[in-house]
C-alpha cells in the first residue's frame, strides 16, 4: 500500500531518508520507520503535509504497524522531546499549528525520532525514524506548494 501511495506522487527531492513528493493538491515529506515490518504488517511511515493555497502547513501523521488501542496514548519523541499526538485506528497525527512547528523545529535539531503506542491486544509498538535528510525535504514539499495549484513544473 505504502508503495502503491508513492506511485501517484510526483518525487521532488530525495535526501538521506526522507523523499518529498508533489501530489496536487497537496505536498508531503515522507519516510519509512527504521524497522522491517513483519509479514502481513504494513510499512509504518511518517509524513508532513502542506496544503497549496491555505490549510496544512506541516501535519504531522503517522501510520503505524497496527491499530492503536481506544482511549491510548500515541507519543512522538524527537530527541529527548515527546510531543502527545491525536490518534484513531492505525492513524495518529498532530494536533494543530503551533504544535505542528514545535515538531518541525524539534526535526532540525535532532538526529532521530521514535513513535510509541500500544495496539488492541496491549502490546507496545515502538517505531524509530531517522531524521539524515528531513530538513531538506520539508523545505522541498513547503516550497512546492507555494507555488499555484496550475503552475506545477
Amino acid at each position: 500500500m505504502f508503495a502503491a501511495l508513492l506511485l501517484l506522487a510526483k518525487m521532488i527531492v530525495a535526501s538521506g531518508d526522507w523523499v518529498a513528493f508533489d501530489r496536487g493538491p497537496s505536498c508531503e515529506a515522507v519516510a519509512r520507520s527504521a524497522l522491517v515490518p513483519r509479514t502481513g504488517e504494513p510499512q509504518p511511515h511518517v509524513a508532513l503535509s502542506f496544503d497549496r493555497g491555505r490549510g496544512r502547513k506541516g501535519e504531522f501523521s503517522v501510520a503505524l504497524r497496527r491499530p492503536s488501542r481506544a482511549g491510548s496514548t500515541v507519543v512522538l519523541t524527537i530527541g529527548d522531546q515527546p510531543f502527545l499526538l491525536s490518534a484513531r485506528g492505525a492513524s495518529a497525527w498532530s494536533r494543530g499549528p503551533v504544535q505542528e512547528q514545535a515538531i518541525i523545529a524539534a526535526m532540525r535539531a535532532a538526529n532521530g525520532m521514535r513513535v510509541e503506542a500500544r495496539d488492541g491486544a496491549g502490546r507496545r509498538m515502538v517505531d524509530r525514524y531517522l531524521l539524515n535528510g528531513a530538513p531538506t525535504a520539508i523545505d522541498a514539499a513547503a516550497a512546492a506548494c507555494l507555488r499555484k495549484a496550475n503552475v506545477r513544473p
